[in-house]
């Protein structure tokens, strides 16, 4: 089996506001049980993630981690997770589109629930996007979607810079309502 150059390649090591380490690292294809887990949890929590209640099976998460580790290969995508004590606490992502859109990325964060509010998503921001930065030769823009609910994630990405672009009313079915979906975006070269 061919190796992984990233594997365990850490990109931060730190501390947490509650002083818990935090590591923030590229994955490998052995991180798929934790990933698994870790998605799962965050749907049964039906919290402001697209997966609402959707149980994913462990084949869909080693595949879905399989093409984000080729598309890391590829420069076409990042995708770090954070642990702290070995538990994995936070996933975060930028995918590149393609053609005429191949300078934009699409971001995707989220935090566990027991660890939100200690800095973990800051960080983990952050630290994407300073690897984009450095990994995405044709980045230029970042964009993403945040339920209009979901005010601490706003206020985050924009003292990060973000800035709102649009809104689809309406455009995400979340707990048995239908809530606007907002729109971001930062430019980055």
């Amino acid at each position: 089996m061919k190796s992984n150059p990233l594997r365990k390649k850490i990109v931060f090591e730190g501390k947490i506001e509650n002083n818990l380490p935090l590591i923030i690292r590229y994955p490998d294809h052995h991180d798929a049980s934790s990933t698994h887990q870790y998605i799962n949890s965050l749907s049964r929590e039906r919290t402001f993630v697209l997966v609402q209640g959707e149980y994913i099976s462990l084949k869909k998460e080693r595949d879905f981690l399989k093409e984000n580790i080729r598309n890391i290969h590829r420069k076409k995508g990042i995708l770090l997770l954070a642990f702290s004590q070995k538990k994995l606490i936070g996933i975060s992502d930028i995918q590149m589109k393609e053609k005429a859109c191949s300078h934009e990325g699409i971001l995707g964060i989220s935090v566990a629930k027991e660890f939100r509010g200690q800095g973990v998503g800051t960080i983990l921001l952050s630290t994407i996007l300073e690897e984009a930065k450095l990994l995405l030769p044709t980045l230029k823009i970042v964009t993403l979607g945040v339920f209009a609910c979901n005010q601490i994630a706003r206020q985050m990405y924009k003292k990060h810079g973000f800035i709102e672009f649009g809104i689809l009313p309406k455009g995400i079915h979340y707990k048995n309502h239908y809530i606007d979906h907002v729109y971001m975006y930062k430019a980055i070269r």
